[in-house]
């Protein structure tokens, strides 16, 4: 499976913009992920190994927040994978 890897974590795949790992289900292919790259790995998941909340994933087309199985929706080497890391921020902008 194709992983598309956002801007700001590719100084963790070694410049990688997509890269390609096996697993069967969404959380397989995490956990492949972060064996290949495990500096990855606090950037994706908090201490306690839960998807951090800040980290938006799409199988395929569909966030996987939203499919009845989330992560461990099956997964197969077609499939892509896409990490979006949300962006907040802004400024108090007085005119």
């Amino acid at each position: 499976m194709n992983i598309h890897i956002p801007t700001p974590l590719r100084a963790y795949t070694g410049g990688l913009e997509t890269v390609s790992v096996t697993g069967t289900t969404v959380s397989g292919v995490f956990q492949q992920l972060t064996v290949q790259y495990p500096e990855l790995k606090p950037h994706l998941f908090t201490p306690e190994g839960k998807l951090r909340s800040f980290v938006n994933v799409y199988l395929n087309d569909d966030d996987i927040r939203y499919l009845p199985n989330k992560e461990e929706t099956a997964a197969n080497d077609s499939d892509e994978l896409t990490i979006i890391p949300s962006i907040a921020g802004g400024t108090n902008c007085r005119l």
